[in-house]
């Protein structure tokens, strides 16, 4: 079996270092065996913080383990967009965005329209009408029309629209990163506490995807969506989620419990609800849990966590993926569970096959799974998925 993914980076980075299996292990705190069977694929490298301590032993950026533009046999529809939306992207940067000037209220409805199709999994559709939208945003501000209102589209869009379909396109996370730097930038152009704190979700996972804990911290604990609107209320539940993540990201253990039954009381007291856009609510509560689990490297809770979650009950489609990606990765730790996590990762393809496709965590898991898959029916099954994901099988 070829070597595969963030493994066969790894492998690939450490030689070029000229660093041994026994030091590079030493220095992130694991076995050399262990580190063999990462790099090999028998072992899948997904978990945030032990990709941090192997970079760091390499003396590497996070993102140059996970951060490569992955492509896949016959590509996905949102695929050929990619390169119009790094030009939008490239010539907002420079200040010459060349869109037009748009009402705002027409602005608003297409932004509208994109993060709902966004969180339908409609990722081609998306790809088609960002880079338009992204120069229209930014041409209509600099002619300063409607000022305000276009200011807390624009953090919306960046936010919810470019920097949520980023990754499900392939596109590298340092490009990620200036969607969320434009995002920030039109909030603190507006200075309002719910913007900015919008801004700060989106720039504190960007951090944490670059191993930047200390710095997500900071952005994190500088956010105040306040409480006084119900739109206040699910943007600070979503950071308290974020804080909780990133407390597992940081291996702190005691750190991750309090945020999570925050988010959790205010999520029971608010009921399920969709505002601005990111469906916080118990059930989505309950993927937050199953993630900071499998961060946590706890696998036996994050399948119980999922086992207590309705996947009908959580807001979009884009959710539901990313729940049964998250359990399929769980189950697929657990002894003789190979069969019930190829189902899962397929139900979650079936939904949005950019989530398993392009998501290198899921891909490792695919990895290792694919390493030990017999010849059966699951077996069948599971090189298809590994096929169309682009991995050699």
């Amino acid at each position: 079996m070829a070597t595969t993914g963030i493994g066969r980076t790894l492998r690939q980075i450490r030689k070029a270092r000229g660093k041994s299996l026994a030091v590079v292990a030493g220095l992130a705190g694991i076995s050399p065996g262990y580190l063999s069977m990462l790099e090999s694929g028998k072992r899948a490298l997904d978990r945030r913080s032990l990709i941090v301590r192997l970079a760091n032993a390499l003396e590497v950026a996070p993102t140059e383990l996970t951060g490569e533009m992955i492509t896949a046999v016959g590509g996905l529809p949102q695929d050929a967009a990619l390169a119009e939306v790094r030009r939008a992207l490239m010539a907002v940067s420079l200040g010459v965005p060349d869109g037009e000037i748009i009402p705002a209220d027409v602005l608003r409805g297409r932004v509208d329209d994109l993060v709902k199709a966004q969180q339908e999994c409609r990722h081609g559709y998306v790809g088609e009408k960002l880079p338009g939208m992204i120069r229209d945003i930014h041409t209509t501000l600099d002619a300063h029309e409607e000022e305000r209102a276009v200011l807390r589209l624009a953090t919306l869009l960046h936010l919810q629209g470019t920097q949520a379909w980023l990754p499900v396109a392939g596109g590298s996370a340092d490009l990620a990163w200036l969607a969320a730097t434009l995002g920030q930038q039109a909030a603190e152009r507006l200075d309002e506490p719910l913007s900015l704190a919008l801004s700060a979700f989106g720039t504190a996972h960007g951090l944490i995807a670059s191993g930047s804990f200390d710095l997500a911290g900071q952005t994190l604990a500088s956010a105040d969506a306040g409480t006084a609107t119900r739109e206040g209320l699910v943007v600070t539940g979503m950071l308290t989620l974020t804080s909780s993540m990133l407390a597992a990201a940081r291996g702190d253990q005691g750190g991750l419990v309090a945020p999570l039954e925050q988010a959790s009381e205010l999520a029971d007291s608010m009921g399920e609800g969709s505002e601005p856009w990111f469906g916080f609510g118990p059930s989505n509560v309950g993927v937050w849990r199953l993630s900071v689990a499998l961060e946590a490297g706890e696998h036996a809770d994050a399948a119980r966590i999922a086992a207590r979650v309705d996947p009908s009950a959580l807001p979009s489609p884009f959710r539901q993926a990313a729940y049964w990606v998250n359990y399929g990765r769980a189950v697929a730790k657990l002894p003789k569970q190979r069969d019930k996590a190829v189902m899962m990762l397929h139900k979650a393809e079936q939904i949005s096959p950019a989530r398993v496709h392009r998501n290198p965590l899921a891909r490792e898991t695919l990895s290792e799974l694919l390493s030990k898959a017999k010849q059966d029916a699951v077996g069948r099954e599971l090189r298809g998925m590994a096929y169309r994901a682009g991995l050699p099988v």
